[in-house]
């Protein structure tokens, strides 16, 4: 599989998580994520506002069989105002590829079906790393496998995802990026 691939970096580390919001996740940190960068790496500038600004793709390896879907939350720490949410999505199949360039609509289709919600540039999809001049902001790549589907309109908060996936998450992992201008 393409997650295979030399690029991918594991997050094995047994655990418990939290989501950037401050809700506690119980799960284990068992799912590999990986990307096009390696963890603590990177981003390449076409998956930034500075290029192209269309998501990477985010490959997920050792899902639980018994996950009935994936949430993926991309957020930057390290933003002036505090934690800065770009990019969120739910009720993703759980496979071993989330491609890259998802058109940005509330329910995709194709190239793989999704949810996704409000990211806080204040648009639904993903937008890319966009920070001011100065030292590299880390991006986290998060991914949780829930044991659930989420009923959720397009377009949700971020604050509203975190609750609905409140007591479903199976697992999770991530993988962080940097990116500086």
């Amino acid at each position: 599989m393409r997650w295979l691939v030399p690029i991918l970096i594991t997050a094995l580390l047994i655990g418990s998580g939290c989501i950037s919001g401050g809700s506690n996740v119980s799960a284990p940190k068992m799912l590999e994520v990986g990307s096009v960068f390696h963890d603590g790496g990177y981003i390449p500038r076409e998956f930034t506002c500075d290029g192209e600004n269309i998501n990477p793709p985010i490959f997920v390896g050792h899902v639980d069989p018994n996950a009935k879907s994936l949430v993926i939350i991309v957020d930057d720490p390290d933003a002036p105002g505090g934690t800065f949410t770009h990019w969120i999505a739910w009720n993703v199949p759980p496979l071993g590829e989330i491609p890259k360039g998802v058109p940005r609509e509330g329910v995709v289709e194709a190239p793989i079906r999704m949810v996704q919600g409000l990211n806080d540039f204040g648009s639904v999809g993903y937008s890319g790393p966009c920070p001011p001049r100065g030292k590299p902001h880390h991006y986290h790549f998060k991914v949780y496998a829930l044991d659930t589907t989420l009923d959720l309109p397009p377009g949700s908060t971020r604050k509203e995802l975190e609750r609905a996936m409140e007591g479903h998450v199976v697992q999770w992992g991530e993988i962080v990026g940097l990116y500086g201008r």
